[in-house]
């Protein structure tokens, strides 16, 4: 058998480890009470949660560096609008200050005189709303809408239908008297170019944001808007109506957190419960119920300390890092089993510190390894542009750190104080000392209750659990059977199939909808604006960002090629463009001005304002008013009705600008977070590769055979590509939430893999088959409960009224599914067809006579001492 170990790291870490186990032994009242301590001091960074929350919806899910960001300082610094100028919700670059409602008409058409009434109706209810400032002074709608023509900018569309109504002519559509009416008139059935019927219609109430003092009250006209207006709407008959704020969906996201916390408790309730159900034993000494409870207290701990310190620091918490004391209890959980099943597998009448030393010892590497890959995993998402994916990670990365030392402490100190307690035989409740088992002759249910210490004889370890048992007489031998390979084989051939399949058809993006919770008001507003004004996209700003000689013929005829460019694009409608400069060589024509000298086209255009004013906003000056230091025109996208539309649109439009001679730059404030199709599958790919990497390196370091480290990495892409694949077919799309959960794949998907990798090179026996039913026989059960116990940690999510904390759910579901089968069904196979190699008997024997030997080394006196005291019980 050719020897092919890496065990450079692994042997010194077994050694550091076994030292530790009985340092925490001797010491288990010092290592159980000082993380107590150290939690209860670091908690109190919990005080300064509402100051570090970010919950600002563009800053955590837009890439940090997106290009509309750097477009909209160009814009917001050459372009900037006041509203004592004729206002234009166009030439916005933000979304604004406004509210807005859709009126759908119960029929087949509101253009009828009782719907529109009844719109009327609504619109002067909305216009009648006032506020009072903290001095008492009544603001009316009136005194803070954007102006236009010293009036308030109105909705054109209600003088339109109003005329048509009662002069009975009809509506061209998508322009009505030189007005594009596309995003107000939406469901249309048109006969020609005229307006047959119509479904719904869309008013907006655009508010002034000059100052912070006009902003704020604006902002608490919103607030009374959302108070008052859903009372306005009882009593319709022929309409129904959803309506939408610029503030709307800020404050829906902030309310998700008060509906998430309550699942925490039922969280660790039902983790308390799996890990003692889990550890109960009929004998009253050997049963491990306080083992298994202050293990889930342990993660708890862990979440306490890594929170707290964090918030200390001053670390941003975004929403979605909510999910993290889910996901933390379930990797405690995991590695507390690990831990228990290496106790159980000791020598009950070895000394407690030796003991403690052999599971030490045994789970050192396999927890080490679950550890290192979670929290590089975390670590390596730090990488990406999304502030809310950095949040989760820090956090879970250094809260996960946290968990692996409250294991080996906490938790190790609980092992042995239990360990203590079995050693005297006391009662697992009453702590009072009872029979032995192997004593006692009394009836089962006198044993049951008063008697205990019972173990195996023959190799004086504790009793196993059946499932032990049935891992090694019966699942074992059939998964390694030849036949079972072969059916085992043909169906992950399927799987892979069905994953890349998947993976090939996953979309795109975060749908801004899913950021409020299930039930909410805004959800109807999106789908009657999804449903009835899909027709026509984002009004796209095309700006000129340099001096241009715009007098010049050879440069207007470059800015027409581009404009022409621009409009010929599947995503642009040419008919609905805007151009300042069309309109002047237009006007200069018929009014026989000569424009192409400098001084006559910068000395006519206040003519040109003069017929419209508007392109007076369109148009930046240098100081000296000598020169034009930027423009801009308007182009209008149409079909821009799924992600995927808005991602190619997106492209495409500034692909256009930059190969134009002129420079050129496209921007739309919805373009913030278009952004996220541009980076996040570069992103995610380089997440995974760089961690599947790192994983690499870590088992290669960890687990002393090289071919069982590279099958470890290629199980963690297997149950990834699965995981992406499944994304696809139960409507995740892959967006920023999402690829946290993949970063959390990689992590998870290792420790599945690791510890039957582990457990298959470190066995005994000769045959790839036996060491696989070995490796099945000392850790399937554990991985089983580390699966369920981590279901059941996230379980609870799936009934969240929430899109993120459910798309947690689903993924960790599918990672923790397909981790646990390659764990317990793939993994075992392929490592017999491809196993060349393990740990060298010598090696093994070697090195067990050197941990014996720790035993007995200078830490003697420690355990002499402990001894002493071995009175002591837990």
């Amino acid at each position: 058998m050719p020897r092919c170990q890496t065990d450079c790291v692994e042997w010194p870490l077994r050694r550091a480890f076994s030292k530790l186990g009985i340092l925490v032994s001797n010491y288990a009242w010092y290592f159980l009470t000082f993380p107590l301590i150290l939690s209860a001091v670091l908690g109190s960074g919990f005080s300064s949660l509402p100051t570090n929350e970010s919950n600002d919806i563009e800053e955590q899910f837009t890439p940090i560096h997106g290009p509309a960001k750097t477009e909209r300082e160009f814009i917001k610094k050459h372009f900037p609008t006041t509203d004592s100028e004729t206002f234009s919700g166009q030439r916005l670059y933000t979304e604004g200050t406004f509210a807005s409602f859709i009126a759908v008409s119960k029929g087949d058409n509101i253009l009828t005189t009782a719907a529109f009434k009844e719109i009327l109706s609504l619109d002067d209810d909305v216009k009648q709303l006032s506020i009072n400032n903290r001095q008492g002074i009544t603001y009316s709608y009136s005194s803070l809408c954007t102006r236009m023509a010293n009036s308030c900018f109105g909705n054109e569309i209600l003088n339109i239908i109003n005329h048509s109504l009662e002069a009975n002519t009809r509506i061209s559509y998508p322009t009505m008297n030189q007005t594009f009416i596309g995003l107000a008139v939406g469901g249309v059935d048109l006969d020609g170019n005229y307006i047959k019927k119509a479904k719904a219609i869309k008013l907006d109430y655009y508010l002034q944001e000059d100052n912070d003092d006009i902003k704020n009250l604006s902002l608490l006209w919103l607030k009374n808007f959302l108070q008052e207006f859903p009372n306005k709407l009882k009593n319709q008959r022929s309409i129904m109506v959803s309506y939408f704020t610029s503030v709307t969906r800020q404050e829906e996201f902030e309310e998700t957190p008060k509906k998430i916390i309550p699942l925490f408790s039922v969280t660790y309730f039902l983790s308390i419960f799996f890990s003692i159900l889990s550890c109960v034993r009929l004998d009253c000494v050997r049963n491990k119920f306080w083992v298994a409870a202050l293990g889930v207290i342990s993660a708890g701990l862990a979440v306490l300390s890594g929170f707290g310190l964090l918030l200390y620091c001053g670390m941003k918490f975004a929403i979605n890092t909510a999910n993290a004391p889910f996901l933390i209890l379930g990797i405690g959980v995991d590695d507390m089993f690990v831990m228990l099943a290496s106790w159980q597998k000791t020598k009950v009448t070895d000394e407690v510190e030796d003991r403690l030393a052999d599971t030490y010892a045994e789970a050192a590497v396999s927890v080490t390894i679950t550890t290192l890959t979670d929290v590089l995993a975390f670590y390596i998402g730090i990488m990406t542009p999304f502030r809310s994916v950095q949040s989760f990670c820090v956090y879970t990365g250094t809260t996960v750190l946290f968990c692996f030392i409250y294991n080996i402490t906490f938790f190790g100190a609980v092992l042995a104080l239990n360990g203590r307690r079995e050693a005297s035989n006391r009662h697992w409740l009453t702590f009072r000392k009872v029979e032995s088992d192997h004593e006692s002759e009394e009836s089962k249910c006198y044993a049951m209750c008063c008697v205990g210490g019972a173990y195996d004889s023959e190799t004086g370890t504790e009793i196993e659990h059946p499932i032990y048992f049935f891992f090694k007489k019966y699942y074992g031998p059939c998964l390694t059977n030849i036949w079972a390979k072969a059916i085992v084989v043909v169906l992950y051939i399927g799987y892979l199939s069905i994953s890349i399949y998947g993976c090939l058809n996953i979309k795109e993006g975060i749908d801004l909808r899913n950021l409020a919770f299930d039930g909410s008001y805004v959800i109807k507003f999106y789908d009657d604006q999804s449903a009835y004004f899909s027709k026509h996209g984002p009004r796209v700003m095309v700006a000129v960002t340099e001096p241009v000689e715009y007098w010049d013929s050879t440069a207007q005829d470059e800015i027409e090629t581009c404009m022409g460019r621009l409009e010929n694009s599947s995503y642009v409608d040419p008919e609905l463009s805007e151009s300042w400069l069309r309109v002047y060589i237009d006007l200069s024509k018929k009014m026989s001005m000569d424009i192409h000298e400098k001084n006559a086209f910068m000395g006519n255009l206040s003519t040109l304002f003069q017929i419209v004013p508007l392109f007076k906003q369109d148009i930046r000056f240098s100081e000296s008013k000598q020169q034009i230091n930027a423009s801009r025109f308007f182009i209008q996208t149409i079909n821009i009705n799924t992600s995927v539309a808005e991602k190619n649109m997106l492209n495409e439009l500034r692909k256009l600008a930059e190969e134009c001679e002129i420079p050129l730059l496209v921007y739309h404030p919805a373009f913030i977070y278009f952004d996220q199709y541009l980076v996040i599958v570069s992103n995610t790919i380089q997440n995974v590769v760089v961690a599947a990497s790192v994983m690499l390196i870590v088992a290669l370091f960890l687990i002393p055979n090289l071919m069982c480290s590279v099958w470890v990495t290629l199980s963690t892409a297997s149950v990834l590509v699965g995981v992406a694949g499944f994304m696809a077919f139960w409507s995740v799309n892959l967006d920023s939430i999402s690829m946290i959960n993949l970063v959390i794949c990689i992590g998870f998907s290792v420790d599945f893999s690791a510890h039957i990798s582990y457990a298959f090179v470190s066995s005994d026996s000769e045959s790839a088959n036996e060491r696989s039913v070995d490796a099945l026989y000392s850790l399937g059960y554990p991985i089983i409960q580390g699966a369920l116990s981590t279901i059941l940690g996230v379980i609870v999510l799936a009934a969240a009224a929430s899109y993120i904390f459910r798309t947690f759910f689903k993924i960790m579901f599918l990672v923790i599914t397909f981790g646990a089968v390659h764990g317990l069904i793939l993994l075992p196979v392929f490592l017999t067809l491809s196993a060349s190699c393990r740990k060298s008997n010598s090696a093994k024997s070697d090195k067990t006579m050197s941990l014996s030997k720790i035993h007995v080394s200078s830490d003697e006196a420690l355990a002499q001492k402990m001894r002493s005291d071995s009175n002591t019980v837990f």
